[in-house]
């Protein structure tokens, strides 16, 4: 049952929350900047990004980017470089906005007026659980029909919420689903 692997793992079985592999994949559809934020073209790119029009400023102001006027000026022209910090909070302030961003647009992707979209589920992997201890889980394809929970949790950076909303969508896949709360992968294209 969902809720119930407290001790993930205890008997060498690996993977990761269902819900935070929907996250992922999700994150990777949504694309971004591919430069990492250390190099000065990868912070350059996201704060161009972030301070490309009033409402974009606000969002990352209100995203955790709180820096003063000055700052910001002299970051964009490249007189100053931002500290670890700030870097940690102009990707995070980049990644919140671009998720807002990109929500709209995913979701109707992924509802396709109501067809929905097809999910591949890759169960745990049980090559270091010793043999008598294994369990028979089997890859599993579903088709999502309504992704609005997923993905607004998603854009709002809740997990929680992410996660009810995944175990609510996998209980479609019958008697079994209380097995999928730890994957491999979750796969599915928009």
């Amino acid at each position: 049952m969902p809720g119930k692997n407290i001790d993930f793992g205890r008997f060498g079985a690996r993977g990761i929350k269902g819900s935070d592999a929907v996250a992922r994949k999700l994150d990777e559809l949504a694309g971004g900047i591919a430069t990492p934020v250390t190099a000065k073209r990868g912070w350059m790119a996201r704060l161009h990004y972030l301070t490309k029009s009033t409402p974009t400023l606000k969002a990352a102001q209100d995203a955790g980017l709180t820096v003063t006027h000055p700052t910001l000026k002299a970051w964009l022209e490249g007189k100053r470089r931002p500290s670890k910090t700030s870097l940690e909070r102009i990707e995070q302030a980049y990644r919140t906005v671009r998720r807002h961003n990109v929500a709209r647009h995913l979701l109707r992707r992924l509802n396709r007026d109501g067809r929905g979209t097809r999910v591949e589920i890759h169960p745990l992997n049980q090559s270091q659980v010793p043999q008598q201890l294994q369990r028979v889980v089997e890859y599993r394809t579903m088709n999502v029909r309504r992704w609005d929970r997923i993905v607004g949790s998603w854009a709002a950076g809740d997990h929680q919420s992410l996660d009810a909303a995944w175990q609510d969508t996998i209980v479609d896949l019958g008697s079994q689903w209380g097995q999928y709360e730890y994957v491999t992968n979750v796969g599915f294209a928009a």
